[in-house]
């Protein structure tokens, strides 16, 4: 038996409820579906206030939310930049904002923030998506340094180049080149990556790099 799932998201209500299902079946737990805009603080609010409804409390909070509209600096609309940063660290600020309370009052909680090398590299082409998560790493150590005293650990997991409807087709990217165990990675690398933080009672500030490498 696992902890139960409270899935959020933005439009695809299909896919949401698939996830759920897919969880409930494999795992044996409750999952169910929220929709809410992350990016908007007060639908976020609302959103918290229905799980912890539905589920009583949190102990675990996995920020996944990310989008992004590449395009070359000098090209790149101000509404382009604005939304990358509005979802994924904006986003990222407001579930750990609502959930917090919950969080302390049981005196303990885990937040994991999915954030990207391109963080931590540089991307030519993903100003906005590489600002975005360079702001999530330096949430996830400030968050890590001011709710520890209160039991609360928050890591980050930075993926690579990861085989998901994000990345696409990517076996012709000469980047690929770059990775030294010359592949790209997969979901379950960095489900496992989470797993491992979530379970990891003495970590807390770290950002766990599932890249094959690239940023080392």
């Amino acid at each position: 038996m696992g902890a139960n799932i409270a899935v959020i998201y933005a439009g695809n209500a299909a896919a949401a409820e698939k996830v759920c299902k897919k969880c409930g079946q494999r795992y044996s737990v409750e999952a169910r579906a929220y929709q809410c805009n992350v990016a908007d603080f007060s639908a976020v609010k609302e959103a918290v206030v229905k799980i912890r409804a539905d589920f009583g409390t949190v102990q675990f909070l996995v920020n996944n939310a990310g989008i992004t509209h590449d395009g070359l600096l000098a090209m790149m609309k101000e509404e382009d930049f604005d939304a990358v940063l509005d979802t994924n660290l904006k986003g990222a600020f407001n579930m750990i904002r609502h959930m917090t309370g919950l969080f302390i009052r049981a005196r303990e909680g885990c937040i994991i923030n999915i954030t990207s090398v391109s963080g931590m590299m540089g991307n030519a082409g993903q100003c906005n998506y590489s600002a975005s998560k360079a702001g999530l790493i330096g949430l996830t150590k400030s968050v890590a340094k001011e709710l520890a005293p209160k039991g609360i650990r928050c890591n980050a997991v930075a993926p690579g180049f990861i085989a998901t409807d994000m990345t696409g087709n990517q076996t012709d990217n000469p980047l690929l080149d770059m990775i030294p165990l010359g592949k790209m990675g997969e979901p379950e690398d960095v489900a496992d990556a989470v797993a491992y933080l979530a379970a990891a009672k003495y970590v807390t500030g770290e950002v766990l790099r599932v890249d094959g490498g690239i940023a080392m």
